[in-house]
């Protein structure tokens, strides 16, 4: 009888521990929903709304103008905004080009210096190497306009590099054209060249590259950090060659954060403005999607901003469902692994039968 009140004692306040517990997550939870969606679902609706304000025609024609029949009878004004329509979207798929192909250079450049540099900092202890680790994020902190003016000043004119920098000449990738073998060792050339390094894309490219190279890294490093270097140790000692380990021991193991790190860098490489607007020199030609949108806003097209827009929002919306994708999968496989580490010792013994039969040798085989 006397332990009754005891237990009410100890009850009540768990209790309101737990309710409090409940009530202030449910607080967390509506103001972080509030905040998403104030500053990332409103603002994204809003984007293919206006984008779609004037029809799916017009949404589609920002892109694809349409043909007008040279016979037709249209006014001054009419052809006007007809040529003008041709021009803008002949400018804004030379900028969707340009994006995906300082992509295309700058993730896989990032992917490999994203693993030389987590593999350096996770499996060998050197000095420097937490001034390495602090390089590496310091794209995380400088303002990409600052990262932009610092390659204007080595590779422009009158910088570091200027002298060197101003006078190379270099092959547009994109003008390879066939030649033949008549008089020519190698059947392809190159049409047009560049001279210079800024106001080209071979700058964007640079500072595309600095903008995101810690993407991959910083993906990496707590991974492999965590993972640690057993496994390729006892690769090694089985004699396995260094490449042999990383193909078939190292990579399996980080596939998902190497992954995972590449569709974040590929997605800032689209989205990326201000290290691309200081380098590209408002040049029409070297204008991206981002670069491409302000000049569309900022000459009252407000139809093709949008929608050229919805493209940047389109892959944003990608990268987060294969992010998601991506964090599931990776939790799985930690949770896999988790559990085999947690399988006691004692689960790998043989039954204790096995156990007799095979130490304990049997009375026949005592005999002499």
């Amino acid at each position: 009888m006397s332990g009754a009140p005891i237990l009410q004692t100890h009850t009540a306040p768990a209790r309101s521990n737990k309710a409090e517990r409940s009530v202030t997550g449910r607080v967390l939870v509506t103001a972080a929903v509030l905040f998403l969606t104030l500053f990332i679902v409103l603002p994204v609706t809003n984007v293919f709304t206006q984008a779609l304000s004037n029809g799916v025609a017009a949404y589609w024609h920002v892109f694809f103008p349409p043909a007008v029949d040279p016979a037709a009878h249209l006014t001054i004004f009419q052809r006007h905004r007809q040529v003008a329509a041709v021009r803008q979207a002949a400018d804004t798929w030379n900028a969707i080009r340009l994006s995906c192909g300082v992509a295309a250079i700058v993730v896989p450049l990032n992917i490999i210096f994203g693993i030389a540099a987590a593999w350096a900092i996770t499996k060998f202890r050197f000095r420097g190497r937490l001034l390495l680790l602090t390089l590496i994020d310091l794209p995380f902190s400088i303002s990409p306009v600052i990262a932009g003016l610092v390659f204007v000043l080595l590779f422009g004119r009158g910088g570091v590099v200027g002298d060197w920098a101003t006078n190379v000449t270099w092959p547009d990738p994109t003008s390879l054209t066939w030649q033949g073998f008549s008089g020519h060792w190698w059947p392809f050339a190159f049409a047009n060249t560049y001279t210079g390094i800024i106001f080209t894309p071979v700058a964007i490219v640079l500072a595309t590259s600095f903008v995101t190279f810690p993407f991959v890294a910083r993906s990496l490093i707590p991974l492999m950090d965590a993972q640690g270097s057993d496994e390729e140790l006892a690769a090694l000692s089985l004699g396995a060659s260094g490449w042999r380990t990383f193909w078939t021991v190292t990579l399996p193991n980080i596939r998902w954060g190497l992954l995972y790190g590449a569709i974040l860098c590929t997605a800032r490489a689209f989205g990326e403005f201000g290290a691309v607007s200081v380098v590209s020199g408002h040049i029409d030609s070297n204008d991206t999607i981002p670069l491409r949108v302000e000049k569309l806003w900022d000459g009252y097209d407000m139809q093709g901003a949008f929608a050229v827009s919805t493209l940047l929002a389109l892959l944003a919306v990608v990268t987060l469902i294969i992010k998601a994708a991506v964090e599931i999968r990776t939790k799985h496989t930690e949770t896999a692994a988790a559990a085999v580490h947690e399988v006691k010792p004692d689960e790998y013994r043989s039954p204790p039968d096995q156990q007799d039969l095979r130490l304990v040798p049997s009375a026949e085989g005592r005999k002499p």
